[in-house]
């Protein structure tokens, strides 16, 4: 399949997503799905949590990656990979080239997590590093590209990436009869175009919704105003949902998500604390707001049968959030 920075917007098909789940069996994990007595009190509803935290690499890019890479014919694969991403697509594309053995270069903010730097210097990748803003990361990785010809794996806006997280959603369907609803975060839209497109082809009747930090909500005003509203450099404890919406994820999200709901930072970081409380496993703030967001909008989910996407447990275990309080 084309990358996505082809003039053309190739839309990935369900076919896509079932050749990519073969692909990428081999380096992937199929994720448990946990259940919580107490959150289903908290909430009223019956949640199942798809643990993507437990994936390789700690992160659900790692679908995407893979699907990209071991996509790449022998030749193209020679020259290498490249992205830009704030970590968990970083890593997973470094995890991904190495298993291929090709080379992989990133840029990453600055101020990403440590231990994300620390994973893809560790995958193997070579990191160079940008200013945490949008705009700095894509003038950034223009002149890593220009100067080695990689191929272009963007960490959400390529149809190879979307087919690959959309496996995702495909396992959780076969691990879990009847819902009524998934719920998954939203930064570029990778992931929640992913859903889109397995539950429009699989399960038409189960509702799509999206969790995103108050103080990056892009894609919230989006969806309401009807066309892209990007911010270049928001601020929130959920690195990986800083980016803004792009046309490929754009078509999934305005046309598959039923709502997309907010929370605010202190709401984040509570419903992590709350997670490794309860269920005693690590996530990453950027897969709190699922739960933060359920708790915020209980008239929604109660009584219903919902699949929460838990998309990473990539943390700084010397800088927890709540011990920055």
């Amino acid at each position: 399949m084309s990358s996505s920075t082809k003039p053309t917007m190739i839309i990935p098909s369900y076919e896509d997503v079932l050749v990519a789940h073969e692909r990428i069996q081999p380096y992937i994990h199929k994720t448990p799905v946990l259940t919580s007595t107490r959150l289903n009190e908290m909430t009223g509803a019956e949640l199942f949590f798809k643990c993507e935290n437990l994936q390789k690499a700690a992160a659900f890019k790692v679908r995407g990656a893979c699907n990209a890479v071991f996509g790449l014919t022998d030749e193209e694969a020679k020259i290498g990979v490249a992205t830009h991403s704030s970590g968990n697509h970083a890593l997973s594309l470094s995890y991904a080239a190495g298993r291929r053995g090709i080379p992989v270069t990133v840029v990453m903010p600055r101020t990403a997590p440590q231990a994300k730097k620390d994973a893809v210097i560790g995958y193997g990748g070579k990191i160079v590093e940008c200013e945490p803003s949008t705009s700095s990361r894509e003038a950034v990785f223009a002149d890593v590209v220009a100067a080695s010809g990689a191929d272009f794996v963007h960490p959400y806006n390529d149809p190879r990436v979307i087919a690959g997280q959309a496996t995702c959603s495909k396992e959780l369907l076969e691990q879990v009869d009847n819902l009524d609803a998934v719920i998954a975060p939203i930064g570029g839209g990778g992931m929640i175009s992913g859903t889109c497109l397995t539950i429009s082809n699989v399960a038409p009747n189960v509702k799509v919704y999206a969790a995103e930090p108050l103080n990056a909500d892009d894609a919230a005003r989006s969806f309401k105003a009807g066309y892209i509203i990007a911010d270049d450099a928001p601020d929130t404890v959920a690195d990986g949902l800083k980016v803004p919406l792009k046309d490929l994820t754009w078509h999934f999200v305005s046309n598959h998500v039923a709502d997309i709901f907010t929370c605010t930072e202190d709401e984040i970081v509570a419903a992590m604390k709350l997670v490794w409380k309860t269920m005693k496993i690590v996530i990453e703030p950027s897969s709190a707001v699922t739960v933060a967001c359920i708790l915020n909008n209980p008239e929604v989910f109660k009584g219903k049968r919902v699949g929460v996407i838990i998309t990473g447990g990539n943390v700084d275990l010397d800088k927890l959030p709540w011990m920055a309080k």
